[in-house]
């Protein structure tokens, strides 16, 4: 799907050159897609592992992956001046990433979902807040930037389209106070917010979070799918 498997050249910043890992349906027999950002000191095929539970017949899957193993070098309560010029490439690779998967696929944007956890979920917030597209969009344990977060920084439109923003009540790393505020973000900027947090669950994924995801892919694909979820 990307020439040479990898991140443009000329991308800004660190992330250029990266790898990108797909999977799952073929040009010509996707029709709809999921781009999966890694957590840190993850791989892009780990992401591509983590988010097996929603492989269905007509899905394609493509991951980039983060210099080092990561996004950003800083926490996400870091000044968001920290963590650049990681943060600007990172979103310039989600950006690319979505380009070429809608030029490749021929898909619109509210076939492919943008989806991450942890440091993944942190991007794929400030894409779709600043930027929009209109991309279905999964935060699994993870939210907007900064020691606060500031609503007046973000003039994506996400009019209509469906978000999940979910996280553990016990996450040591992502407090629900930052999924709330990026859960009010998103739906200011017109998004339909799905807000879900889990009570005796830490930094991880729950089933319920696949399951949204499935969900949205199965309305795309007019729920086609056998029920095996292959």
């Amino acid at each position: 799907m990307f020439p040479g498997g990898t991140l443009p050249d000329d991308l800004p910043g660190p992330h250029a050159g990266q790898p990108v890992v797909t999977a799952g349906a073929p040009r010509g027999a996707a029709e709809a897609a999921v781009v999966c950002l890694h957590g840190r000191g993850a791989t892009a095929q780990g992401a591509i592992n983590l988010y097996e539970p929603v492989a269905r017949h007509g899905v394609a899957f493509v991951a980039p992956q983060g210099v080092r193993s990561r996004w950003l070098p800083h926490a996400a309560d870091a000044p968001r001046e920290r963590n650049e010029p990681h943060l600007s490439s990172a979103l310039a690779a989600v950006g690319a990433v979505l380009a070429r998967t809608r030029e490749v696929l021929d898909l619109p944007a509210e076939a492919i979902v943008v989806t991450g956890f942890s440091q993944g979920a942190a991007v794929a917030a400030e894409y779709a807040a600043g930027v929009g597209g209109r991309h279905p969009l999964a935060l699994l344990s993870g939210g907007l930037l900064g020691p606060t977060v500031d609503p007046g920084s973000y003039d994506g439109d996400l009019t209509g389209t469906p978000v999940l923003v979910a996280g553990g009540a016990d996450d040591d790393r992502v407090p629900v106070e930052r999924l709330a505020a990026t859960a009010d973000v998103l739906r200011a900027r017109g998004g339909d917010v799905t807000e879900r947090v889990y009570d005796g669950v830490g930094h991880e994924v729950t089933d319920d979070e696949f399951a949204w995801i499935d969900d949205v892919l199965g309305r795309r694909l007019g729920d086609s799918d056998d029920g095996t979820g292959r």
